[in-house]
């Protein structure tokens, strides 16, 4: 059977954000074992932080303020939203120190029906570059780019002046290697689809004093990628891969020491909820699945402890208009051992909003070391903040003007 060869074994080398490893084997199974203790899933490429606005606070995102790409990382968040309507784009560079042909790109809108409900939609897509096949003793078979998206839709609903839920459906595809059939074997390999939603919930804390400045907390939680297994196997037994569903927690706090000076720190938990060894689990349901992730861990609690990822990041605001930001993010080393500091940047204004970060990598190579990362928001209508900030201005709350 063919076996990818070129850049999909560089992702072998570097590992796809060093979790997982793709790849073709003798088999036809495109999700391989981790050879750093991490949890491996299919279509990984559904973890991986799509905006630039995250990605420069160390990928922290379910309680951060909403905005256009709140998709992600808490759906709930755009009931919260202050515009009528916008949309993002953000395009991320995938192992650029070694090719030009990989990326990450995201887009993602809003319309906000009322003050209670908003509707949402957004894309994810994955390009591998072209990348070349060759049969079992190293000659040239064909050219293949492997590509996968994902597409999903998003209704969030405030059920109380605090207190929202959203749910998101999503389509997956996974196109690793084409139309395949393996010699001597009984079955085919090709592309991959399935389903999945998210559930979210998102809280914003009423004021208090902190000192002599105004602050507040919000707290979030997002389930996602609850969905089908994914199978690229055609007549084969138990080839289906869990998905990358993960639980997230966070919370987020802002102080506003002026009008003009304002600084929010967020912290994030993450924990996917697929099996430990999802080999071992591979005739286990996606529900079952994920209720015995918190468990089987052959180093009980402890080991169910190292499972959880940590993200914190700091973003501060300069009069709404320029925003500074760093992160970090930690994986326990038996689990990926993933640990990255994070830079970033934004500017705003009128409707017009950009974004950039950047990665340095503390331990382990990450695809995504030294690449600038870009992200574009437009947002349109009644800005809510707006007007709020103008009353701050005239000594009312000057925490009413979110993020």
């Amino acid at each position: 059977m063919s076996k990818i060869f070129n850049k999909l074994a560089l992702l072998l080398v570097f590992g796809l954000m060093t979790k997982v490893a793709i790849g073709q084997t003798t088999g036809g199974n495109p999700v391989q074992e981790s050879t750093t203790g991490a949890i491996v899933t299919a279509v990984p490429f559904l973890t991986i932080a799509p905006d630039a606005r995250a990605s420069g606070m160390g990928d922290v995102g379910v309680a951060t303020t909403p905005d256009a790409n709140s998709a992600h990382w808490n759906p709930s968040k755009y009931a919260f939203i202050d515009n009528d309507y916008g949309f993002a784009f953000s395009y991320n560079p995938w192992l650029s120190k070694i090719v030009n042909d990989m990326y990450l790109a995201y887009v993602s809108g809003y319309f906000r029906l009322n003050d209670r409900q908003t509707l949402a939609a957004s894309m994810k897509y994955f390009d591998l570059g072209d990348i070349q096949f060759t049969d079992d003793i190293g000659n040239p078979v064909r050219f293949f780019n492997p590509r996968e998206f994902s597409f999903d839709v998003t209704f969030a609903m405030k059920l109380s002046e605090r207190f929202s839920m959203g749910v998101s459906g999503r389509y997956i595809y996974s196109n690793l290697s084409g139309a395949t059939t393996s010699s001597g074997q009984n079955f085919d390999t090709g592309p991959g689809s399935t389903g999945a939603i998210d559930i979210s919930a998102y809280w914003q804390g009423p004021e208090f004093n902190l000192g002599s400045y105004r602050s507040n907390l919000a707290l979030g939680a997002n389930i996602s990628n609850f969905g089908f297994k994914m199978d690229y196997q055609t007549g084969a037994n138990n080839s289906e891969n869990f998905l990358p569903t993960n639980l997230r927690l966070g919370t987020t706090w802002t102080t506003e020491f002026d009008p003009y000076n304002k600084l929010a720190l967020s912290l994030d938990f993450n924990k996917l909820l697929v099996p430990s060894d999802p080999t071992a689990a591979s005739e286990d349901s996606f529900v079952s699945g994920v209720f015995s992730s918190f468990s089987d861990s052959p180093d009980g609690f402890s080991g169910e402890l190292q499972e959880i990822m940590i993200s914190t990041g700091l973003e501060y605001w300069y009069n709404d208009i320029f925003a500074a930001r760093a992160g970090y993010f930690y994986e326990n080393p038996n689990k990926g051992d993933r640990q990255y500091v994070t830079l970033g940047l934004g500017v705003r204004y009128q409707v017009f909003e950009v974004d950039f970060s950047y990665l340095i990598t503390t331990k382990r190579n990450n695809p995504l070391e030294d690449t600038l990362r870009i992200g574009m928001k437009f947002n349109f209508g009644d800005s809510k903040s707006g007007a709020k900030k103008k009353r701050g201005r005239d000594n009312s709350s000057p925490l009413d003007n979110e993020i």
